[in-house]
């Protein structure tokens, strides 16, 4: 298999994924697309030129013609739909192929190479060029469970790692209290860049849409080299970025989601704890992590079932 087509494999499992992660289970191709899509993949040692669009454009690189042809399969979908409605031809079904799994040298390689690539990310200008530090996730690589935040606050941006100042050592401490270390975990947020605030030394502001469309792919490829069994969605901006739901975090909180086919659990964010003290605020939080607890099949004392409620 060439490396261009192998590569064209990669950039075609991401996007369905990408798809799927937003709700996408079916994708509508037409005849003309599938009799394009059988055609065989462009030679491994193409001819001197190849790449390079001629001023005639007879002359086009496999693939990018292999690249136009799988884009037109997804466009097909929308293009059906308008033209024939209920009667648009059948749906072809996204099967998005699983990954093999890494060795740990070759995840360490995948992770560290990811890691370069955000340290230096400045896609979204005003973030790249307020921040003090790109803040791109700590934690065991191979751990079974995953926090996701919102976005970094001025400590976070100031040490580069995520849920370092009030509301991280509030998570710290709900880690301990379940038995586990911070090291025994991953935690990442939807960004990697502090949300600017200017004239502001204190203060966050929730992401736009776009910056989180800008940085999320980022996150899923973080998710995709883990492979957590669980995933936890801290706050109703980390619900959003994951699953693109809006319903709020007092409707999705305790509630299992599926992320791409891993559980995720919606709770709120420690920050919310710290600005609401009641007891029964924390219960809920500790009863989501208590079902955290029991999907990863963890032991739990009696001591731990019984935090947060009346004695």
């Amino acid at each position: 298999m060439s490396a261009t087509y192998s590569q064209l494999l990669d950039a075609t499992i991401q996007h369905l994924e990408a798809l799927k992660s937003h709700g996408a289970r079916n994708v509508l191709v037409s005849p003309e697309t599938l009799r394009s899509l059988s055609q065989p993949p462009a030679p491994a040692e193409p001819p001197k030129g190849f790449g390079v669009r001629q001023s005639s454009g007879a002359l086009e690189s496999g693939f990018a013609v292999e690249k136009r042809q799988k884009t037109a399969a997804v466009q097909d979908a929308s293009a059906l739909r308008k033209t024939h409605g209920p009667d648009a031809p059948p749906l072809l079904e996204v099967e998005v192929p699983h990954r093999p799994a890494q060795s740990a040298i070759e995840k360490s390689a995948a992770f560290a190479s990811l890691r370069e690539r955000v340290m230096v990310c400045v896609k979204c200008e005003h973030l790249a060029s307020s921040r003090k530090n790109v803040v791109f996730g700590v934690g065991n690589i191979d751990a079974q469970l995953m926090f996701v935040g919102e976005a970094p606050g001025a400590d976070e941006d100031a040490q580069g790692e995520p849920f370092v100042g009030r509301a991280g050592e509030l998570l710290t401490k709900i880690i301990q209290a379940m038995g586990l270390q911070r090291g025994d975990v991953y935690i990442a947020n939807i960004l990697k860049c502090r949300p600017d605030t200017p004239g502001q030394s204190s203060g966050n502001r929730k992401p736009t849409p776009d910056e989180m469309a800008t940085c999320i792919p980022y996150l899923h490829e973080q998710i995709d080299l883990i492979r957590p069994r669980v995933l936890v969605a801290l706050g109703a901006t980390a619900i959003e970025g994951l699953l693109g739901k809006t319903l709020g975090i007092m409707k999705m909180r305790g509630n299992w989601q599926t992320y791409r086919g891993t559980p995720l659990m919606p709770t709120f964010h420690p920050a919310y704890l710290l600005r609401n003290q009641a007891m029964s605020e924390k219960r809920k939080v500790w009863e989501d992590i208590l079902s955290v607890m029991d999907k990863l099949e963890m032991s739990i004392s009696a001591k731990q079932r019984n935090f947060f409620t009346k004695g």
